[in-house]
């Protein structure tokens, strides 16, 4: 008898250690890192014909900062990886330096859209294949307005941009929603109406396969950034309605968020805490949010599931740009199911090349 309670005690230990790790079924580890040892912010990502492709983007080539004097420089490149033990192709390139725009996928191809670059902010689209081992592009109609740091999600080939700013001075955020319903080779942007809040930009989108979301983000008041916690829900032919505020802001979060078990899942972003702190802590800025916010679609409420489980203490103090913080300004997509958050900023102004991967139970 002593030894089967023993043996209960013991199950019971085990479980209670092991069950935060296993959390809703995320393993984090790495891909191969992106060939560039500063890594790119702001870089457009999905699949394309079972490849994983990452383009464009910005960082300081010089593996400075704004307040070292260095300058931002975008890129055209793009990198595409066929298997997880393989490695980058590097041999295509975009039409022009891109970044700060939005990504989504769409059957076998890739969409980008928006963005930025030294001459300002774009308003093109394009469609990214990835065929007998090269890049195809083509034109989409244009956006119909140029935008940058804005979020996209596609619903029933529908594709929406939501928020941003039309300027890289601009003194406010914007509130445009827009739709383009990529199943009619004829159709043309639709400007819809907006949600019942705030302009913003930075935001995360999200969709549950019935209806769209917008989720906190960054209002530009005076060009001064104020951080939103809000969420909001669209429904086609039905409009919008407000849901449930999120525990605290996750600007620049990778989006879109990803939807799981009647849930979306927002990783890390910035809440915004230390945001008037930027400019006195610099270099000593101790990254963004690990957290991993849930949103319980049939509880109606947020809760923080778990943290980004990210490299070990020791490759970190080995790598200041190891995975150990979690990433902003980047994309989410999904390859072979699992979920990849490609390069991104650690901190303010500090890009990184890894490429990170959480595998779901089911993978």
């Amino acid at each position: 008898m002593k030894n089967i309670i023993l043996i209960l005690i013991m199950s019971i230990s085990i479980i209670g250690c092991v069950a935060p790790e296993k959390k809703d079924g995320l393993e984090w580890s790495k891909l191969p890192n992106l060939p560039d040892k500063i890594g790119f912010a702001g870089s457009f990502a999905g699949v394309a014909n079972g490849a994983l492709i990452v383009a464009g983007g910005a960082n300081f080539p010089d593996g400075g900062a704004p307040w070292t004097g260095s300058k931002k420089a975008w890129t055209d490149q793009v990198f595409i990886l066929t298997a997880e033990n393989s490695n980058w192709i590097t041999s295509e390139k975009l039409p022009l330096k891109l970044g700060y725009g939005a990504s989504v996928n769409w059957k076998n191809s890739l969409i980008i859209l928006g963005g930025s670059n030294e001459n300002g902010h774009q308003k093109q689209v394009y469609k990214l294949n990835y065929k007998e081992g090269k890049l195809e592009l083509k034109n989409l109609p244009d956006l119909p307005n140029m935008i940058a740091n804005t979020c996209a999600i596609l619903l029933n080939d529908v594709l929406y941009v939501m928020g941003g700013i039309t300027t890289a001075d601009a003194k406010t955020t914007s509130n445009n929603f827009w739709a383009l319903d990529l199943s009619d080779k004829n159709a043309n942007w639709q400007t819809l109406p907006s949600w019942p809040g705030k302009s913003r930009m930075l935001s995360v989108a999200g969709t549950d396969e019935k209806a769209i979301y917008l989720l906190s983000g960054v209002e530009l008041i005076n060009g001064q950034r104020h951080y939103l916690k809000d969420g909001f829900k669209y429904v086609p032919q039905k409009g919008w309605e407000q849901i449930p505020d999120l525990p605290s802001a996750v600007a620049a979060a990778p989006s879109p968020a990803y939807f799981t078990a009647n849930k979306l899942m927002v990783f890390g972003g910035d809440d915004g805490v230390l945001a008037p702190k930027g400019a006195e802590l610099k270099e000593n800025h101790p990254g963004f949010s690990k957290q991993i916010l849930a949103y319980d679609l049939s509880k109606n409420n947020w809760n923080n599931v778990e943290a980004i489980a990210t490299n070990k203490k020791e490759d970190a103090a080995k790598n200041p740009n190891a995975s150990i913080w979690a990433p902003v300004t980047t994309t989410l997509t999904l390859w072979n199911g699992n979920i990849v958050l490609p390069g991104g900023e650690v901190r303010p102004a500090t890009r990184t090349p890894n490429v990170l991967i959480a595998k779901t139970a089911k993978n």
